[in-house]
């Protein structure tokens, strides 16, 4: 189990050292990323990196979790939120289809699971500061839309997840295994439309 952070990872000492640690632990996993290999990406010393972080398990959930949260914000990221809700959920739609060929968002999903098996911790970090954390803002925003009355869902997790997958549709599996190696926007306009057509099918209150 990871020592818990006893500094605040905001700090700007400490967000020196998770923005440069980034490429090592993507580039060579846990096992290959040495501490001297950390603190010299940092640019600190490595008495500074123990300071910050006492050991490498903490450096790297507190990188995992925080590059977590950083793309669960960017997929949320509207220009009015007070927009109507297809409007919302179409933004939502292409900022989340826009970031599955993403060469730092798939070397982190893989990443964090070739650590799994070892790392737990290291994994329900990922899933509760990536994909459940975007899933439960998703929620909140569909209960909105249930409350004005947009939009009629008897399940409001069930429905977070269906946007989630029909975002996805096969394009990630697709960038994960390198089947496809670049995307148009036009593709990712395409898929994330989609979505949110079949989306509304299936939720949107008639008038």
């Amino acid at each position: 189990m990871a020592t818990p952070l006893s500094v605040d990872v905001n700090s700007p000492k400490a967000q020196q050292i998770l923005t440069g640690v980034r490429d090592v632990f993507l580039d060579m996993g846990y096992e290959g990323a040495s501490t001297d290999k950390l603190a010299r990406a940092a640019g600190v010393s490595k008495g500074t990196l123990y300071n910050y972080f006492p050991d490498k398990e903490t450096l790297f959930i507190a990188f995992v979790e925080g590059e977590c949260r950083k793309q669960a914000a960017l997929i949320f990221k509207v220009k009015d939120q007070s927009a109507d809700i297809e409007t919302v959920l179409r933004e939502i739609a292409y900022n989340y289809v826009k970031m599955c060929p993403s060469a730092f968002i798939q070397g982190l999903y893989r990443l964090a699971l070739a650590e799994a098996t070892r790392f737990p911790a290291l994994a329900r970090t990922f899933y509760d500061s990536g994909p459940d954390l975007a899933s439960r803002r998703m929620v909140q925003l569909l209960a909105g839309a249930v409350a004005k009355g947009d939009l009629k869902i008897d399940d409001l997790d069930m429905a977070a997840h269906h946007f989630a997958q029909l975002c996805k549709a096969d394009l990630f599996e697709k960038c994960l295994f390198q089947v496809k190696l670049s995307v148009t926007p036009e593709e990712i306009k395409r898929i994330a439309n989609s979505a949110v057509d079949v989306f509304l099918r299936a939720y949107r209150v008639c008038r």
